[in-house]
């Protein structure tokens, strides 16, 4: 039973400090999966004139800012659930569930914003072209996430 409760007692750690150190940024993520910036990804991709890059810079750069704010909300969020996973309580999980409810939807507004300028900028098809990349870029990183985090009760389980 001692076993069994250390070994509980170091996945919580592992997790709380992993979730801590490793979620930093969404841009490290995607570094670590395709050994480029985001920007060289974003550029690379969208392969777009030198006109068009021009006038895309600024929406692109806007964009950015807010989906950076957004992502440490996220990780945040994520911080407070290793925090608390070890004593989570009703209340607990329904404002961590409410805020990742609330972080999911200002992304889905974010986009629909982001993608109306840019196709003010560069077009109705590289503006879904961009937003396409951006949400199969979100999917990837949110698969990372979830690949580590362990559900609620998961932990627990190992107790038996």
């Amino acid at each position: 039973m001692k076993k069994l409760s250390l070994i509980f007692i170091m996945a919580i750690a592992t997790f709380s400090s992993y979730a801590q150190s490793t979620f930093k940024e969404d841009v490290e993520v995607l570094q670590s999966l395709y050994g480029k910036s985001k920007n060289d990804l974003v550029k690379q991709y969208m392969n777009l004139s030198d006109a068009q890059s021009a006038a895309f810079t600024k929406v692109y750069d806007d964009y950015e800012t807010q989906r950076k704010a957004l992502g440490q909300a996220k990780f945040q969020l994520i911080n407070d659930y290793a925090a608390n996973y070890g004593t989570l309580t009703d209340a607990k999980a329904d404002e961590l569930a409410k805020g990742t409810f609330k972080n999911h939807m200002a992304y889905e507004k974010l986009y629909c914003k982001t993608y109306s300028k840019a196709k003010k900028a560069i077009g109705a098809i590289n503006a879904a072209k961009f937003i396409q990349l951006e949400v199969y870029l979100q999917t990837i990183i949110r698969a990372e996430i979830l690949e580590i985090i362990p559900f609620i009760g998961e932990l627990d389980k190992s107790k038996i």
